[in-house]
C-alpha cells in the first residue's frame, strides 16, 4: 500500500460486508488512487526485481483466475522444473494491456468478453497493487462504483430504473439508508467520458470479473516467459511513455527487436493497438511498425468494420453485427477508458491511434 493510511473500504471488515451486500453507490471497498503514490514513469531498462516463470508452461495462473485454473498439482522435487496451473475450462490469456496503468481498459473490456482472459502488465509497484485491489473489490461486488471515476447523474438514474424493474427498488432503498449512515463515503457525480455497455454486449447476471487480472512485470524483458507462441489475440500499447530525449528512445516500447517478440506472442489474425497524444511518438511507432513484415496497418474503414467477417482471432467468437458492435466498443475503450485517455479528452488534446493485424508470410 502507498503512503498514508489504507483506503477506508480496504481496512474495514464492516465496509467489505456492505460492499458484498450490494452497497454500490458509497465508496467502500474500492481503492482510491490517492493512497497509491507512485512516480509517473519507471525506467524499463533499470534492474528491477521481478517474479517470472521460466516458461509459459510453468506459470501458475490459478492465483489470477481461480475460476478458470486449478493450482499446480504438486510442488515437485528440488531441481525439477516447476509445474504450471491446469486450465479447467480450456482457456488461456488472450488480451494483454502492456503498461496498463490504473487498469481502465481491461476493467471496462472484461464484461464485454466474459469468457476471454485478459491481463494488465504494469511495471510500477503501487499502481499494480491499486489495480489488484480494484479487481478484488469488483469480484466481491461486480456493480461497485469506482470513486475515482463516478457515474454521471443519467447513469445513476438508469441503474436505479433497472433495479426497480428487477427487485422493486429494494437495493436502491438499501443504498440510500447506508449512504445516510456514512455521508463521507458517498461519491460526487461528475461528467467524465464513460463507455456504455449495450444490452447485446452485457455479461451474464452472475458475472464477477473472474476473467481479468494484473501482473507486475517488465514486458520489454519477460513477455515470452508468460505467453506461448501465438497465444494472444489482442495486445495494447496505450499512451506509452514517450521518452522524449533521444538517448532514451531505446526505452520506447515499440522497437524493431521488441516487434519480433510481439509478433511471436500474437497469433495470425490478432490485433495490435497503439494510441498516444504525442505526435512524435505516433510517428515513431508507425515508422517502426510499417516496414515490419508481420504486422499490417488497418485503414479507418477496416477498423470500423472489425468483427463483422470474423471474431478477429478471439477464441469462441464469430463475425457478424454483434462482433462489429463489440469491436467498435473496444476502439471506444481504447480512446476513452485509460487514465491518460480521459485526461487528454478533458484537455481537448489530440489523439493519434493505429491498429495492426498480425499476418503470416
Amino acid at each position: 500500500m502507498g503512503r498514508g493510511k489504507k483506503p477506508e473500504g480496504m481496512q474495514s471488515g464492516k465496509n467489505v460486508d456492505r460492499l458484498a451486500a450490494g452497497d454500490d453507490v458509497v465508496a467502500v471497498g474500492m481503492p482510491r488512487k490517492k493512497f497509491y503514490r507512485q512516480r509517473a514513469h519507471a525506467n524499463p531498462l533499470s534492474i528491477h526485481s521481478f517474479d517470472y516463470p521460466s516458461s509459459p508452461s510453468t506459470m501458475d495462473w490459478s492465483t489470477h483466475y481461480p475460476t478458470f485454473f486449478d493450482p499446480p498439482s504438486s510442488v515437485g522435487h528440488e531441481g525439477d522444473e516447476a509445474q504450471g496451473s491446469k486450465p479447467t475450462r480450456g482457456k488461456k490469456v488472450e488480451f494483454a494491456d502492456v503498461g496498463c496503468g490504473f487498469g481502465g481498459l481491461i476493467v471496462n473490456l472484461a464484461p464485454m468478453f466474459p469468457e476471454t482472459l485478459m491481463l494488465g502488465l504494469e511495471i510500477r509497484v503501487q499502481v499494480t497493487q491499486y489495480v489488484e485491489d480494484k479487481i478484488q473489490a469488483l469480484r466481491i461486488n461486480p456493480k461497485s462504483i469506482d470513486p475515482d471515476n463516478p457515474p454521471t447523474a443519467e447513469e445513476l438514474a438508469a441503474r436505479e430504473q433497472e433495479e426497480v424493474a428487477h427487485d422493486g427498488g429494494e437495493r436502491s432503498a438499501k443504498r440510500q439508508r447506508l449512504s445516510h449512515d456514512d455521508e463521507e463515503a458517498t461519491v460526487e457525480v461528475e461528467e467524465t467520458p464513460r463507455l456504455e455497455i449495450k444490452d447485446s454486449l452485457k455479461p451474464p447476471e452472475d458475472y464477477a470479473y473472474g476473467n481479468v487480472s494484473v501482473l507486475r512485470a517488465n514486458a520489454m524483458k519477460y513477455l515470452p516467459n508468460f505467453f506461448e507462441k501465438g497465444q494472444l489475440s489482442k495486445i495494447f500499447f496505450l499512451f506509452p511513455d514517450p521518452h522524449f530525449k533521444a538517448r532514451k528512445h531505446k526505452a520506447r516500447i515499440i522497437s524493431p527487436t521488441l516487434l519480433a517478440e510481439y509478433a511471436y506472442v500474437v497469433r495470425p489474425g490478432g490485433l495490435l493497438y497503439t494510441i498516444t497524444d504525442v505526435p512524435d511518438l505516433h510517428t515513431w511507432m508507425v515508422s517502426h511498425l510499417d516496414p515490419f513484415p508481420l504486422f499490417q496497418r488497418l485503414t479507418e474503414e477496416e477498423i470500423d468494420n472489425l468483427g463483422y467477417e470474423s471474431g478477429e482471432g478471439v477464441d469462441g467468437l464469430e463475425g457478424g453485427e454483434l462482433g462489429r458492435e463489440r469491436e467498435r466498443a473496444v476502439m471506444e475503450a481504447v480512446k476513452l477508458k485509460t487514465e491518460e485517455g480521459r485526461k487528454v479528452e478533458r484537455n481537448n488534446s489530440g489523439k493519434q491511434w493505429s491498429v495492426w493485424r498480425r499476418v503470416e508470410v
